[in-house]
């Protein structure tokens, strides 16, 4: 049974399911325990966090350069 808990959190997780929630479902009594567990199994959840902030400020980046181009011209 353990181990159908921990894969459904994983697969959770990976399916881009907030913290929180997995937290609930699991009925632990703090973030910092499921935060500790399925983490630091889960990589990718990292890699997709760096790559959403990345095209924020990318795409900020990219707008501010527009308004300051047409600015210029």
């Amino acid at each position: 049974m353990h181990d159908l808990r921990h894969g459904t959190a994983t697969l959770a997780l990976a399916c881009g399911s907030d913290l929180r929630v997995v937290q609930g479902t699991l009925g632990h009594g703090s973030i910092v325990v499921t935060s500790d567990i399925y983490t630091s199994v889960l990589p990718e959840v990292y890699h997709r966090s760096a790559q959403a902030i990345a095209r924020l400020v990318l795409g900020k980046a990219r707008r501010t350069a527009r308004s300051l181009r047409k600015a210029a011209a």
